[in-house]
């Protein structure tokens, strides 16, 4: 079978992280997985070597031709957000995504995907910093500011530095399943699943947190002390001396989510290590984590990691 390619752009001047999330999701061989896995191709528009934030250079060993002729065509960031895109760069964008290529940026480079007009009319997001401005420079775009990602299908958006790399585990995610974006999560030391939702900070107030912030941290923090305990959004808003209503608000507007959703994925991450290390049946762990029948667990872990608790024992059990 064919190497999925991806290709991502480098430019002068540019952070390492940026960059480096990328190569390290797609570039890194994972002949473990068993699966056919990426052939990355770093790319620029410029053929000398490009100075990189830290003091060192490197050289891209392809151009815009490979660039637009990737699979998944990826734009991390652009040199200058108030200024103009490479031509070179938004004519190989609107070829990639002619031909059904998926176009992804993360960051700033949301800036490229609307200079080549892959955004007009759909919702993208970018780093919050940012969002004002690109919703001012192209008003066709519909700018969401506080979520981690925006999965469009053929054309994603990612957020800040580090959603990207919730953004590029969501790629493999659907390229592969969950059991093998979950390994390669396990392998970078981050969280395997973070909802797209997700809000990309909290919202601050002058002279600390928003109204009801501190009360719905306070609130999370009690029950993910009490996850074996039956847990009802009464319980927490009691927590959190606030009425439901105003504490489902406030929780919303925190996590992007659900109070009693956002407690059953605690229950599920609870359960990950008990499956991988513990030698309880399912179910006494579905117990543990606050779900005492059988059934019930396995159908939000089926649902929230894409395959059964079984599965998942089989494939990361550590022998003890």
């Amino acid at each position: 079978m064919r190497a999925h390619t991806v290709s991502v752009l480098a430019f002068d001047g540019m952070a390492p992280f940026e960059l480096g999330s990328v190569v390290e999701v797609f570039g890194q061989p994972r002949p473990e997985l068993g699966v056919p896995w990426y052939d990355l191709r770093v790319c620029s528009w410029q053929r000398e070597p490009m100075r990189a934030l830290g003091g060192f250079t490197m050289t891209a060993e392809n151009g815009l031709d490979v660039f637009a002729a990737a699979d998944t065509v990826v734009v991390v960031a652009v040199p200058d957000v108030r200024g103009e895109v490479p031509p070179g760069v938004v004519a190989a964008l609107r070829d990639a995504h002619g031909r059904g290529a998926r176009i992804v940026s993360i960051c700033s480079g949301v800036f490229a995907l609307a200079a080549a007009g892959l955004l007009d009319g759909r919702e993208a997001t970018t780093h919050w910093q940012y969002a004002e401005l690109l919703q001012r420079r192209y008003p066709r775009v519909r700018v969401n500011h506080d979520v981690l990602y925006v999965d469009g299908g053929d054309v994603l958006t990612g957020a800040g530095n580090a959603a990207g790399l919730d953004l590029c585990l969501h790629l493999v995610r659907k390229d592969h399943g969950a059991r093998v974006a979950n390994a390669v999560a396990r392998h970078l030391v981050v969280p395997p699943h973070r909802e797209a939702g997700q809000a990309q900070v909290v919202a601050e107030a002058v002279g600390g947190q928003a109204d009801g912030e501190d009360a719905v941290a306070r609130a999370m923090t009690w029950a993910l002390d009490h996850l074996a305990e039956p847990l009802a959004v009464a319980d927490l808003a009691r927590v959190a001396c606030l009425a439901p209503r105003t504490f489902i608000r406030h929780f919303h507007r925190r996590t992007g989510t659900s109070p009693l959703r956002w407690v059953v994925a605690q229950r599920i991450r609870a359960s990950l290590p008990l499956l991988e290390h513990s030698s309880m049946s399912i179910e006494q762990i579905g117990a543990v984590v606050g779900m005492d029948r059988p059934v019930t667990f396995r159908h939000h872990f089926t649902r929230t990691m894409k395959t059964s608790p079984s599965a998942y024992r089989r494939a990361f059990r550590t022998p003890a």
